[in-house]
């Protein structure tokens, strides 16, 4: 069964999709296309795998981890099918990444993975959008370079009767396909992230755990509609545009184009692949804000 949040008439209301149409409890009716979509589940936390899919492992030439790393996106980078996802005017290397997310749906503590099945409600799609400009800075936390707003849609709808099993992953930019990847390449299954996470950190209904993308994460630009379709869960169509205002120069880190920046946003593509290791930022390298630290060492 697939459900969907809406806005009717004025107010956000959950919907039952039967074909073309989605069905409110009371009865009313929208076509799907024509309803304005809103994130199909409202999340205390965001929680995203960083490499999970063997094809993007291969991509970069590295090896796995014994056990999967997560960062963290806020809130408040919630998006929805057909939003619009922004790229501030003074950034370049906004990139896409389509994925499979995962939907808690009971309050979830030390779970093993077997039992990990019994605590989710559904699937849908996600695009962890990251905004690379900013990844000399926060590669580790990831927090500006993945957590600004817009930057994590999810839809179109929460689908609970779905197997993740061998499933096609598809992202296209204006009608092209960029990335074509299956669940079969992860590395480590849905249940097996429930379980490791919720060993230290309570899971409560609503909550959301990105899976982690395949290979040919590019950057896309304003006009871009980038779409992610998924095997059985739909697709997850945005449009990119470009912020009415820059990031601020006055205070914080300022984005930059390093071999750091290029190398992640560019994947495979980048011109040293293979031959050598990207060259590391140098403090020398990162621009000061207007505002400049009261202490230098």
């Amino acid at each position: 069964m697939e459900s969907r949040r809406v806005l009717l008439g004025g107010a956000p209301v959950v919907m039952r999709r039967d074909g073309d149409w989605l069905v409110a409890p009371d009865g009313r009716r929208v076509r799907a296309d024509d309803a304005v979509h809103l994130a199909p589940v409202e999340p205390t936390k965001i929680i995203c795998c960083h490499l999970n899919h063997v094809s993007r492992v291969r991509e970069f030439g590295i090896q796995l981890p014994p056990a999967p790393t997560y960062f963290h996106k806020p809130i408040s980078a919630l998006n929805s099918h057909g939003g619009e996802v922004v790229r501030p005017s003074n950034c370049r290397w906004l990139n896409l990444e389509g994925e499979v997310a995962i939907v808690i749906g009971t309050v979830t503590r030390n779970v093993s993975v077997e039992e990990a099945a019994d605590c989710i409600a559904g699937y849908t799609i996600a695009n962890d959008f990251g905004l690379h400009d900013f990844r000399d800075t926060d590669a580790g936390s990831m927090l500006r370079v993945k957590g600004a707003d817009t930057l994590c849609p999810l839809g179109p709808g929460l689908v609970t009767d779905w197997s993740f099993k061998d499933k096609s992953i598809q992202t296209l930019v204006n009608g092209s396909i960029v990335q074509d990847g299956s669940t079969a390449e992860m590395a480590w299954d849905m249940h097996y992230l429930v379980a490791d996470i919720a060993r230290l950190i309570t899971l409560v209904p609503g909550d959301v755990i990105l899976s982690g993308t395949p290979a040919q994460s590019r950057p896309v630009a304003p006009g871009d509609v980038v779409e992610v379709s998924v095997e059985g869960l739909g697709t997850l169509r945005n449009v990119v545009v470009e912020g009415p205002v820059a990031v601020s120069d006055e205070v914080g880190a300022q984005p930059t184009e390093t071999e750091e920046v290029l190398s992640t946003a560019l994947g495979g593509d980048w011109e040293h692949r293979g031959k050598r290791r990207p060259v590391a930022t140098t403090r020398d390298q990162l621009p000061y804000p207007k505002v400049r630290p009261r202490f230098e060492s």
